[in-house]
């Protein structure tokens, strides 16, 4: 078994070359694709709903809304004060994307799963990043819930980094578990 710099050295879905350069293009084609579809829901909703405007969708469970979101993914530190917390996630969601293009471009090129892991983030920072820009806050529309339980609205851009770190997560369990593999007596 190959060590993740060893399947990245050989491009573990490709030889040398041929793996960075699909890894590479699956990243942006996730991201871009990700961002597309991140800012024409939200473009959608905003020019059909009214701010706080729900439409149910499944009774008792799942409504599309129009909400801005101030705080961050899932309405995470919504409370600070907005002189602050603007600026601070623009400088946050700048500073992740620099990173993660960084990241990627320097480890993980190769690799398709972490490309795609790092692709769903990037759109989705960027995504919302563009909120803050355009707005001072989030678009966010998906709203689930059940009898007394509210889970806050969210939108693609959120759920495109949720599904992200869960595969990033994935990933590193898979390498966990491969590199454990190597270690045990036959």
């Amino acid at each position: 078994m190959q060590s993740r710099a060893g399947r990245q050295a050989a491009g573990r879905e490709g030889n040398g070359d041929e793996g960075r350069a699909a890894g590479t293009a699956v990243f942006y084609l996730v991201a871009f694709g990700i961002l597309a579809l991140d800012q024409v829901t939200k473009l959608i909703i905003v020019r059909s709903l009214s701010l706080g405007q729900a439409i149910p969708v499944v009774s008792g469970l799942f409504n599309i809304v129009y909400v801005l979101n101030p705080g961050a993914a899932f309405g995470f530190l919504a409370s600070l004060p907005a002189g602050f917390r603007n600026p601070f996630f623009i400088f946050i969601s700048v500073g992740a994307a620099v990173l993660i293009v960084a990241y990627h471009t320097r480890h993980l090129r190769a690799l398709i799963l972490p490309s795609v892991a790092l692709g769903l983030i990037l759109g989705g920072a960027v995504g919302n990043l563009i909120d803050r820009l355009r707005y001072g806050m989030v678009v966010d529309f998906l709203d689930f819930f059940l009898r007394g339980y509210h889970w806050p609205a969210f939108n693609v851009a959120d759920s495109a980094i949720s599904v992200g770190v869960g595969l990033m997560l994935l990933d590193m369990l898979m390498e966990w578990w491969r590199e454990r593999g190597r270690g045990r007596p036959r």
